[in-house]
């Protein structure tokens, strides 16, 4: 792809560093310690496996002259079973590639560049990741700055057994099987390992984030409940930042808390968002679980996309205003995001610029948001895969080169893929060199921009132990707080000298500071950290407060619960990431926890509790609370955010007295009523089973699957030869007191003005925000260009009964809206099957008896709203 048409951020260029036939459909990329750039290709992704018989590769390029571009490119390895790898990281001599089921470690015990099985060293380092050739796999490992692996795999399912001997297992109810796969990993689909325990007692479902030992001991979750988070990046204050793909639109950049769960799945990993979508819920709300206690907050949410690599820049090398930088690629929208992270409260405030795109009009096209429509249209096949930060101090990017993006598949025949530079005008690139037989030179290695390439002179510093502590603490001095961060992690770690040096240091006037030399402390092998954690509970800080209360989750209840309610009481009920921090530190010891808060900081008058006590009561949801939530629920005092989030902390309870609570809440009109009826009816036969809820269902009359009736309701298929042509309606002059009057033909379907139904997007303002030809088209033909989130359904009974709309939960009852806000549940059991309908769910300007000249009215009149 020509640069002239990648545009970047500030006095920054971008050059192409490499090009096909040197690497071919990158799907990650690292570079090494000599700016030596190694590439895992998917030639053989998904539908095109077998394209290479030979298997895939993983590449190395080189700019051997340092003119700032490859002119030397060979293959590390190639072998049939590298299908499609989704990683490669380089530390050292060790190459470590993620290809399913495997993370394999190639040695190269010589040095050459080439691995060679006579001489090198191949091993499966652990084994276990389900999704074989599938995106929603296994990922890339990072070097993370407390000296371990971090990794992350999308919602296939993971069954792995370290080399400790400690069972992990993350199981859902997505499969992660290509068609022609039909048998997973060991012969277990990762449905009947969802919801179970592994060796450490804690429950992981969805797509997940770890980290481990070099020598694979010690893997641990750290986070979970993703859809197919594509990579992770850890800066230098320990800090996990990831994107996470959507479903319908609502992909997003997030700040992973440490053992947070994101909300894809339902607890126990069996129940998709659709099926938990409770009434009045946005798309972005219930994908990410937003209203759910135990779900950390969402981050950025942006709409439709692919996002895929994601890096963070710790060098000056652009500027320093761009230090602290969080790229993230986002392969849908031809784009490399970029974000300057802000700390605000326990989390941090994202806000979204194009660091880097080929499409500043943001047009999207032969994407899943799209339909996955290719045509000739098309105006970019730019899909950054990935983006490494080099040791040079630049970012290079690395471009899938395709029409489509998603879809599992990919269309270039070609297999291309190039390599982008973006660096100061004029840059001339110079790869520090240094000896690792020597301090000065680990402690450069240390200094890199290339996270990988630290991991030289951690390991070498870490070795030396107390001798390597002077020059360590040196680094503390320096202007680069990143820098400053690593040093305090390798301190921690090299022996009872570096330790007392980090020990003081959480005791500094930098926040950042103190947080981190909490983590790094609590990094070191045998350290006890509570002594750490009790002096630092009630800081001012809810960075600092944050890393204590995630600490303590498998501190026994007895060691934590001062710890624990020091930190209660600097929650506000404002800061959704510390509340949640909190609550993962009372996890497994809630109901003790409860006694305690109850106890200390309890208030008689549920009506008026403080936001601090309801927040952590709505966290904590345990039986005990249901009483004064349902005071709280039926309270017409309150705002129907306070009662609904008062119906969910009953909701997530499971006793008689839940049921009861939410039975005499049903008769409030309005949504708590309908919402306490959905929590009913949704939940019947899982988190209320037993308590008779179908029998009461069916005798008050609000649920009797045998007598339900269900209507048809199907969306006639338009005509193409009756389409009004787009070129003449364009040429009309709108009259918006006559487009008023018409507009009434939107009602079924939109809000417009004050009318209509809330069925398809809303219209208010929604002409404004487009051209002219655009709203036309939409109008004309809906097909042509289906809003994202409003993809409908076909729902097919078992008696031939078929139904077009919305599904807003489908669960059993499954409940669709369709055309005129028709709102209807269906018993599961009748359903026959459930298609994707391929049309827009609106009829087009001709079936609804509009003329050219009503068209140009109801655009004029709909940009005046």
């Amino acid at each position: 792809m020509p640069t002239n048409i990648l545009s970047t951020v500030g006095d920054l260029e971008v050059t192409v560093w490499a090009s096909s036939p040197d690497l071919r459909n990158p799907t990650n990329f690292d570079v090494d310690r000599d700016g030596r750039i190694w590439v895992a290709e998917g030639v053989n992704y998904r539908w095109s496996k077998g394209r290479d018989p030979k298997g895939d590769r993983i590449a190395v390029l080189e700019d051997s002259d340092g003119d700032g571009k490859a002119d030397k490119s060979w293959t590390f390895v190639q072998e049939p079973g590298l299908i499609a790898p989704l990683g490669v990281a380089v530390i050292d001599n060790k190459v470590y590639v993620s290809n399913t089921p495997d993370l394999i470690v190639y040695t190269d015990v010589d040095r050459n560049l080439v691995f060679d099985p006579r001489v090198d060293k191949r091993e499966v380092l652990v084994t276990g990741f389900n999704g074989v050739n599938h995106d929603h796999s296994l990922h890339s490992v990072t070097f993370g700055p407390d000296g371990l692996l971090y990794f992350n795999h999308g919602n296939s399912g993971a069954l792995v057994t370290d080399r400790g001997g400690k069972t992990i297992r993350v199981g859902s109810a997505y499969d992660g099987l290509l068609s022609g796969e039909s048998e997973p990993l060991y012969g277990i689909y990762p449905r009947e390992y969802a919801g179970a325990k592994s060796d450490d007692g804690h429950v992981y479902v969805g797509g997940f984030a770890m980290r481990m030992k070099e020598d694979g001991t010690n893997l641990e979750v750290i986070g979970h409940g993703f859809r197919n988070s594509y990579e992770q990046t850890i800066n230098s204050a320990g800090n996990i930042f990831q994107n996470d793909n959507d479903d319908p639109p609502a992909c997003r950049t997030s700040y992973l808390l440490e053992y947070g769960n994101t909300g894809w799945f339902s607890r126990d990993g069996l129940r998709y968002w659709q099926a938990d979508r409770r009434p009045g819920q946005n798309i972005p709300t219930s994908q990410w679980r937003q209203d759910d206690p135990g779900v950390i907050p969402a981050g950025d949410v942006y709409g439709a996309g692919a996002p895929t690599g994601i890096a963070y820049y710790e060098s000056d090398v652009l500027g320093k205003d761009l230090r602290g930088m969080l790229l993230s690629c986002e392969a849908a929208r031809n784009v490399v995001f970029g974000y300057l992270p802000e700390v605000d409260g326990a989390g941090f405030k994202l806000e979204r610029f194009n660091f880097l795109t080929s499409n500043k009009e943001e047009e999207l096209a032969g994407t899943d948001g799209k339909g996955g429509r290719v045509s000739e249209e098309i105006k970019t096949f730019f899909r950054p895969s990935d983006v490494v930060v080099g040791p040079d101090g630049a970012i290079y990017v690395a471009d899938w080169f395709d029409p489509r993006v998603g879809g599992h598949s990919d269309q270039d025949k070609t297999a291309s893929g190039t390599i982008y530079r973006i660096a100061p005008k004029g840059f001339m690139p110079e790869v520090p060199e240094f000896d690792l037989s020597k301090t000065d030179g680990q402690i450069e290695a240390l200094k890199s921009p290339a996270v990988n390439v630290r991991a030289l002179g951690f390991k070498a510093l870490k070795a030396n132990g107390n001798d390597s502590v002077s020059a360590v603490e040196e680094l503390l001095d320096g202007e680069n707080p990143y820098i400053r961060y690593r040093a305090i992690w390798l301190l921690a770690q090299l022996g009872s000298q570096g330790v007392s040096v980090v020990e003081s240091l959480a005791g500094a006037e930098d926040a950042t500071v103190r947080a981190t030399a909490y983590q790094a402390l609590r990094a070191v092998d045998g350290y006890d950290h509570l002594k750490v954690a009790k002096s630092l509970a009630s800081d001012e800080s809810a960075e600092v407060r944050r890393e204590i209360a995630v600490s303590m989750r498998d501190v026994p209840f007895e060691l934590s619960k001062g710890i624990l309610l020091d930190l209660a009481k600097s929650i506000d009920g404002t800061d959704r990431m510390a509340l949640e921090a909190w609550g993962i530190g009372s996890m497994g010891k809630e109901a003790e926890v409860y006694e305690l808060v109850n106890t200390t900081l309890g208030e008689e008058d549920p009506i008026n509790w403080s936001t601090r006590l309801t927040s952590l009561l709505w966290r904590l949801t345990q039986e005990g609370s249901v009483p004064g939530f349902y005071e709280r629920a039926s309270s017409e005092e309150l705002t129907e955010t306070d009662r609904l989030n008062a119906l969910t902390a009953i909701a997530f309870t499971s006793s008689q007295e839940t049921v009861e609570s939410l039975f005499d809440l049903i008769d409030d009109e309005g949504i708590v009523g309908e919402t306490a009826k959905w929590w009913l009816l949704n939940h019947r036969n899982s988190r209320y089973a037993g308590f008779g809820v179908s029998e009461r269902l069916k005798a008050e009359g609000v649920y009797d699957p045998e007598t339900i009736v269900v209507s048809g309701s199907v969306i006639p298929q338009p005509s193409e030869k009756n389409y009004l042509p787009v070129d003449d309606v364009i040429a009309l002059e709108g009259d918006v007191e006559r487009g008023a009057a018409k507009a009434s033909a939107c009602y079924a379907c939109h809000k417009v003005g004050e009318a209509g139904v809330e069925y398809g997007p809303d219209l208010n303002g929604w002409a404004s925000r487009q051209s002219k030809e655009a709203t036309i088209r939409a109008i004309v033909n809906p097909s042509d260009d289906i809003a994202h989130g409003f993809g409908g359904r076909e729902v097919i009974l078992k008696n031939g009964t078929i139904i077009h709309g919305l599904i807003e939960s489908q669960g059993d009852p499954l409940v669709i809206q369709s055309m005129g806000g028709v709102r209807q549940m269906i018993p599961a059991d009748r359903v026959d099957r459930i298609n994707w309908y391929n049309r827009s769910l609106m009829l087009s300007a001709d079936q609804l008896g509009l003329s050219e000249q009503d068209v140009a009215d109801i655009v004029s009149y709909l940009d005046s709203i």
